[in-house]
């Protein structure tokens, strides 16, 4: 796994895309996974992600998951 994020970012960065897109687009990724396995469930998603439900509700606003 390690092998393949290395070559994502590499490639990410070859195409000029922003530390902050980047950070941006994996959360996204990331939370919507754990969202989905969860049936949509933010509590139980929140406790998979190791954060708080108001935590996850607010980041799932700011990167507009609605």
């Amino acid at each position: 796994m390690r092998d393949q994020l290395a070559a994502l970012v590499t490639q990410m960065h070859s195409s000029g895309i922003l530390y902050s897109e980047a950070v941006r687009e994996f959360k996204k990724h990331f939370i919507l996974t754990v969202l989905h396995k969860n049936n949509g469930n933010q509590c139980k998603a929140a406790k998979q992600l190791g954060m708080h439900r108001n935590t996850l509700s607010r980041t799932i606003a700011e990167l507009e998951l609605d």
